[in-house]
Parts: C-alpha cells; structure tokens; sequence
C-alpha cells in the first residue's frame, strides 16, 4: 500500500466557468488555467500520481504543451487512472477537500464524487469529498482563489 498527497490552487477570474469534480458549478467567475483548472481534479490527479511514484500532474501534462490548452481535468485524470492501473497499481480510496469562501458545495459534493469515480471506474463509496472556507483568511479567504488537497491510497493488492 502506498500513500499520495495533492495540492493545487488557481485564481477566480471573470469570464470563465467554474468546473470543480468535473461538474460545472454556477458562479459568476471561474478558475485560470491552461486547462480547464479544476483544482480538485488537478489535487486528485497528483496525489495518485504520487502514490504510484508517477512525480506530478506538470510532469505528464504540461502548461506549455498545446495539446491541453482548454482540456477538461476529467480527460486528465482518465490518463492518469490508466497509468496507475498499466504500473500494477489499483486505487484503494480517494478522500479530497476543497477550501472555497463561496460558492457553497454541499449540494453538489454527490455528483462530483459520482463523476470522478465513473471516471476513474470506482465504484461508490470510493471518493470522498468535503469543502470547507478559509475563514475570510488569505486570498482564499477573500474569494480571489480556490485551492484543494486530496490524498490517496494505491497498492498492488486486492481492496
């Protein structure tokens, strides 16, 4: 059994969509990125990286390649699952957090764990995932930005 750790913040800006888990979330701003900045995706996609010792989600997907300006994170993290599985490794579980001052997740915390373990091809119960604030602190704090943290267990034995 191996254990990952993953991070990603990215800045709300006007004019783009905000896509957290794969699900498009009304908001007036969204997340920048090169791709589409799902930072929970993107927190998900580099803790099983490290788990299987696969570095990190810049390693594999590059801001400066072309080929994933715009892409969707769920493409992403497919690539990864495919990965993991081809290096011998299965997921165990997947448990994430978000840290948002607004908007609020709960309502929608069920379909983001539904579409990133139909993604991952988990089965239910797999992923976990909470929000939480920043407590009005930092640039979380003052709506400027939305950050993640996921870990993850992989290992080469049955779950």
């Amino acid at each position: 059994m191996r254990v990952g750790i993953g991070y990603d913040i990215h800045r709300l800006v006007e004019g783009r969509k905000l896509i957290l888990g794969g699900v498009e979330i009304e908001f007036p701003r969204g997340l920048l990125g090169h791709s589409d900045a799902d930072v929970l995706t993107h927190a998900i996609c580099d803790a099983l990286l490290g788990g299987a010792g696969e570095g990190d989600i810049g390693r594999h997907f590059p801001d400066r390649d072309e080929r994933y300006r715009g892409v969707s994170s769920l493409t992403l993290l497919k690539k990864v699952g495919d990965l993991i599985r081809a290096g011998g490794f299965q997921i165990g579980n997947i448990d994430a957090t978000v840290i948002l001052q607004e908007p609020k997740l709960a309502s929608r915390v069920a379909q983001m764990e539904a579409t990133l373990a139909s993604v991952l091809m988990l089965p239910a119960g797999k992923i976990n995932i909470k929000a939480t604030t920043n407590e009005g602190l930092g640039e979380i704090g003052r709506g400027e930005a939305i950050a993640a943290w996921a870990v993850a267990v992989v290992g080469n034995g049955e779950w």
